[in-house]
């Protein structure tokens, strides 16, 4: 392709509407136009680096024996009714874009595509013959993100491969999630990216297990929590770690202390004098079920620790059955301006104990009757504690569980573990942190789908039971994006070989040169005839505007036939690190034949 016809505007200066510098650079290097808010369009080059990486994530899909196929865009409300998932998607995520046909029939375009791909699965399969059976897509998604940002990183439209895996029973749903496993890897290292694969909650999507495939920058929205031994990596919201021990308490014997204003943890310790560790923390939660019950929950965890709300979200996601719900729509720590919704007298905030009267709560049939109490596994060991004591101005000191409060029956691990624990694995490695880019994530679904929908096959004894999943996405938009944000310099982007949209950028410093002109035309044409990807930038502009927007463009190798012709030789500039040399006019097509990814 000659520059002269490629649609390219580059530009200077920053776009105002940018925050990162992938974001910026794309802009910038006219890979990519903003529509709307989170909407973008792919300009050519954008859409050569989008292919390319389709390219390699379809040969590694077929390779692990998945089957493409494409599924609506559109998609019927009484698919996600069946599944139980409308609700969520619609109020409680409120991340789907729905509308009503002219039927007056509720219709949502997909996110996501479990419960069109079972319906697939209970309408074709029927016997364990046809097990197992990977299917995948590459399609556009849609999103609709409160705040779209970052360009592509988090928009309302998407471009995403997903795959869906069927099999007889757990252990061939286990073999399938291996394979898909080690495709994902297959797929970043050909990308050329510095990925690392860790533990992750699998949210909405459900399932027994999940892991988030993270591109390493530190733009990334994600952080993750590793050890230096590689033996474990994790989402901040999946990882667990052990907490600092507990130092031992000062106050041997049980009694109510006067503590005034002293509502906060730091105001309380300095009072007293004391450890945040010999501290019980009380955090009332408001829960909203997709019944419209509210429910509230106390949650009591040491006091030099953080709750982790989506590990608490899934604590009281498991107990919502018993609660008059089947799923949390949504999650807000409960506080004395919104305490008129739900109390039924004003609450003793910042005093708070574990025991709390459910005689606070508003008789109301819409609110969940009592307290759902959880523990987290810091406070169970506690000894001669402080605590709120569900008075003004008032803290129980010296307290122990089963004395001055109920013994604790069961705990949870509702803690937000943080870089400079010990680890579970190994109490000698200490978690250190990472920002990372979620490109991929990978679920163990079972039979979550399968079994609300009737999915089920004929096994081999003539028993009919339900298709065990899998689930398999993987960012294609945002991986391009992420590949920037990663590998990048001053002076622009830097693709890796393999996704960038040229191999090689001739820049003719001089077209009035009809040497420079010739000879740029002669290797134009043999590296195209052997088959390297190659941009001719035959524009009327200085060589300096020609280099710079070679950097801006981020091409792996710029070719120039400046002033080495003398010796019959053009100068190579390897885009990453900006590395020269001299190679003679006749080698360069086999010096590029090398370099082919």
């Amino acid at each position: 392709m000659r520059c002269s016809r490629l649609l390219l505007v580059t530009l200077r200066e920053d776009p105002a509407e940018a925050e990162i510098i992938s974001h910026k650079l794309l802009l910038r290097a006219g890979y990519i136009r903003r529509v709307s808010p989170g909407i973008y369009v792919y300009l050519p080059l954008m859409w050569r680096v989008l292919q390319k990486i389709m390219q390699i994530v379809r040969e590694e899909m077929d390779a692990a024996g998945a089957q493409e196929c494409l599924l609506p865009q559109l998609q019927p409300a009484s698919l996600w009714q069946e599944s139980g998932r409308w609700e969520t998607y619609t109020k409680g995520e409120g991340i789907m874009f729905t509308l009503t046909d002219r039927q007056q029939r509720e219709m949502g375009l997909g996110p996501t595509h479990e419960e069109v791909i079972t319906d697939v699965a209970r309408q074709l399969i029927r016997s364990y013959r046809q097990l197992p059976l990977n299917l995948y897509q590459i399609q556009t998604k849609f999103r609709d993100e409160i705040r779209p940002r970052f360009g592509l990183m988090r928009g309302r439209e998407f471009i995403m491969k997903d795959a869906y895996s069927f099999d007889a029973d757990e252990a061939g749903m286990r073999q399938s999630y291996e394979k898909m496993y080690q495709a994902y890897c297959r797929i970043l290292e050909r990308c050329g990216l510095d990925y690392r694969p860790v533990q992750a909650d699998s949210g909405a999507i459900g399932g027994s297990g999940s892991q988030e495939f993270m591109v390493l920058a530190q733009a990334g929205e994600d952080e993750v929590l590793y050890t230096p031994d590689g033996q474990y990596a994790a989402n901040v919201e999946k990882a667990v770690s052990l907490p600092p021990e507990p130092i031992p308490s000062p106050f041997p014997q049980a009694e109510q202390k006067h503590t005034p204003n002293t509502p906060t943890i730091e105001s309380l310790c300095s009072h007293l004098n004391c450890s945040p560790t010999q501290v019980v923390k009380n955090v009332l939660y408001q829960a909203i079920l997709d019944t419209g019950i509210t429910v509230l929950v106390l949650a009591s965890i040491r006091g030099d620790q953080d709750i982790n709300e989506v590990k608490l979200t899934n604590e009281i996601t498991r107990l919502v059955p018993t609660l008059g719900g089947q799923q949390v729509l949504k999650l807000v720590i409960a506080n004395q301006e919104n305490q008129n919704q739900w109390a039924a007298k004003p609450l003793p905030w910042g005093y708070i104990a574990p025991d709390l009267p459910d005689e606070y709560i508003k008789k109301d049939p819409k609110i969940h009757p009592h307290f759902v109490r959880l523990f987290d596994a810091t406070v169970a060991p506690l000894r001669n504690f402080v605590t709120g004591a569900n008075r003004v101005d008032y803290h129980w000191v010296g307290a122990n569980w089963g004395q001055e409060f109920p013994a604790i029956e069961t705990t949870v691990d509702i803690r937000k573990a943080k870089a400079g624990d010990r680890a579970v694995h190994d109490p000698q490695q200490i978690l250190q942190s990472a920002r990372g880019i979620e490109v991929g994530h990978i679920f163990q679904l079972g039979t979550k789908y399968s079994a609300a929908m009737g999915a089920t096959y004929t096994n081999e004894h003539g028993q009919e039971v339900p298709l065990v999943m899998g689930c398999y996405g993987l960012g294609v938009s945002r991986l391009a994006q992420a590949a920037i944000e990663q590998s990048h310099d001053e002076h622009g982007m830097i693709w890796p070989p393999a996704i960038a949209p040229y191999l090689v950028i001739i820049s003719v410093p001089n077209m009035q040169d009809q040497q420079q002109v010739e000879v740029a035309e002669m290797l134009y044409q043999q590296l195209q005839k052997a088959g390297i990807e190659t941009l001719l930038d035959d524009r009327p502009e200085r060589a300096g505007v020609k280099f710079k927007d070679a950097d801006l463009l981020g091409i792996p190798y710029r070719l120039v036939p400046g002033r080495s012709l003398a010796e019959n030789k053009v100068e190579i500039i390897t885009r990453k690190g900006h590395q020269s040399q001299l190679v003679p006019v006749e080698e360069v097509v086999a010096f590029f034949e090398a370099k082919r990814p």
